[in-house]
């Protein structure tokens, strides 16, 4: 024991004197060797002397991800254990079956397998219970646990025993390298109007993006316009959102700067080669979950006046992450610099050198805004995402009954036992969800627990709580209680109430039975607000022209 600990203070040292020497000449340099040397000491002692055997990798673990969480949540750690699923996040792959799980209860169950690969190619469906995993007991494990066991080096088999229907079987599936579509799906979407979506930036993401246009302009000569969605793209890869937009704007042109305390490490990328189509009017759509290199995508489009951006306004992440190697194939993605776009601003909305009093990064504030102007002179606000140059809000409200109905998995179970009746059913773009259907759903509900509170039945009890404290529940408790029965009774017919969010969420869980995830998003389309708008928009060249030139 006392040899490794002699060995770590060593190493602590070396690592001091290291920094120390190049800190020469750098007034921290004396707290961060002194700081060191704290740490070490208090690391030797607990080693020494605290009561219980202590891991040292999980605690040393557990003090740099407390570090690094005083900095920023996209400053971390990564120990050699993590790094397949850092590839999967950088490259869109990953050795595995191909299938996405959930947990209910205490088992996971196969929630939508990959179409053509091994899940789905060993016959897995959605509502299928894994009972083992080579030979170990499933039972109690979490999703993050069954997926470490299912992942694996390519060519490898795992064996799983299944239940489906109260029957159990046994499927050998063969692990491969799993390469998501950062394109799920392309097509037309009105008249002429092409329609991209985008769900990550990773390698050859640009690659895919070209290829669906050019698809799309092969089966229609005379498009009149393209859809890129990036609604709940979370960004990845900067030179995937870099060849993006060089699909629409001309060679040599500016799409985004990175900045950071290292002066020489700061870069400028330009589009580097001729573009698919300079002239077609392109709409980007965005949400509050688009980050990161989406924001690059539709801001830079923006900044340029070349796509109509079409949403929610972004996220607001422009922090730049480089992945840094460690010892022992461990490795730590820090952010060294923030991004900034074609017109000059910075869409980093949250300040987290700043933090409130409990200790959470604070928004830049209005005064601290700064107005920067497009090409075409509109006016741009740096600090808090892209702003959509055309607002559409989802207009469906999702009520509790919903959200109880989604948290039980009833919607998803409703759709495994639909699929066990229907071999088939329309095509995505056709098939609705009817009376019938509708009507089946609510009997299958009748047996099964889904308890839910409206925001109104907590407002009473809040009210009956505070009553009774200012003693005047004897005088109101009989008009609370008529209240609240009021509300039950109302509460029965909430499925009627809320039929057009719920039909919509049982749409897409039946279409991904039988066209999986590219049917789920051609089905949706036909319904989708954003959609809609900017079918309307690129439809009208000159709205879309009024829109870039500053216009209503």
């Amino acid at each position: 024991m006392m040899n490794k600990i002699k060995i770590c203070a060593v190493a602590c040292m070396l690592s001091l004197t290291t920094l120390v020497a190049q800190n020469t000449n750098d007034d921290k340099g004396f707290e961060i060797s002194k700081n060191l040397e704290i740490f070490s000491t208090v690391y030797k002692n607990l080693q020494l002397n605290y009561v219980d055997d202590i891991e040292p990798g999980k605690l040393m673990k557990t003090a740099i991800d407390a570090m690094l969480a005083s900095l920023d949540p996209y400053t971390v750690y990564i120990p050699e254990s993590d790094i397949e699923d850092v590839k999967m996040q950088l490259m869109g792959q990953y050795g595995g079956i191909g299938s996405l799980i959930h947990q209910n209860g205490k088992f996971v169950y196969v929630a939508e397998p990959y179409e053509g690969l091994p899940a789905d190619k060993a016959g897995l469906r959605p509502g299928d219970k894994i009972l083992e995993i080579d030979g170990e007991s499933a039972e109690g494990k979490t999703t993050a646990d069954v997926s470490s066991r299912l992942r694996g080096q390519a060519g490898t088999d795992v064996n799983l025993k299944l239940e489906r229907n109260g029957k159990t079987f046994d499927k050998t599936l063969t692990r491969q390298e799993i390469k998501l579509k950062p394109v799920p799906y392309y097509g037309f979407v009105g008249n002429g109007i092409g329609y991209i979506k985008l769900n990550e930036f990773t390698q050859n993401s640009a690659k895919d993006v070209a290829a669906a246009f050019d698809k799309l302009k092969a089966e229609n000569s005379n498009m009149k316009g393209v859809i890129l969605d990036l609604r709940g793209n979370g960004g990845g890869l900067l030179n995937e959102a870099v060849d993006i937009v060089n699909i629409f704007v001309p060679r040599n042109e500016l799409v985004v700067q990175t900045k950071g305390k290292v002066a020489s490490k700061n870069t400028k990328h330009f589009t580097r080669s001729n573009p698919k189509d300079k002239e077609i009017p392109v709409a980007v759509m965005i949400d509050e979950y688009s980050a990161s290199a989406s924001e690059i995508v539709s801001g830079a489009l923006q900044d340029l006046d070349r796509a109509v951006v079409i949403g929610n306004r972004s996220f607001g992440k422009g922090l730049v992450q480089n992945i840094l190697p460690l010892t022992y194939n461990s490795q730590m993605k820090v952010t060294v610099s923030k991004y900034y776009i074609p017109s000059g601003r910075c869409i980093q909305a949250l300040d987290y050198a700043h933090r409130d009093e409990s200790g959470r990064a604070t928004k830049v504030p209005d005064s601290l805004k700064t107005a920067f102007k497009t090409r075409n002179g509109r006016i741009v606000y740096d600090g808090f995402g892209i702003e959509p140059d055309v607002e559409v809000r989802d207009t469906i409200m999702v009520g509790n009954i919903t959200v109880a109905l989604v948290r039980k998995f009833l919607i998803f179970d409703y759709a495994t036992e639909f699929a066990n009746k229907h071999k088939s059913i329309a095509s995505p773009s056709e098939f609705e969800i009817t009376n019938e259907i509708y009507n089946d759903f609510k009997e299958y509900l009748k047996d099964k627990k889904y308890d839910y509170s409206t925001s109104t039945e907590k407002a009473l009890e809040l009210l009956k709580e505070a009553a009774k404290d200012e003693k005047y529940l004897d005088a109101i408790s009989s008009d609370i209680e008529t209240l609240m029965q009021k509300v039950h009774s109302d509460k029965a017919v909430d499925l009627e109430k809320n039929r057009e969010d719920i039909s919509e969420l049982l749409k897409s869980e039946i279409l991904g039975r039988y066209y999986y995830e590219k049917g789920r998003i051609e089905g949706s389309l036909k319904s989708d607000p954003g959609v809609k708008k900017a079918i309307e928009i690129l439809g009208n060249k000159e709205q879309y022209n009024n829109i870039l030139a500053g216009g209503k």
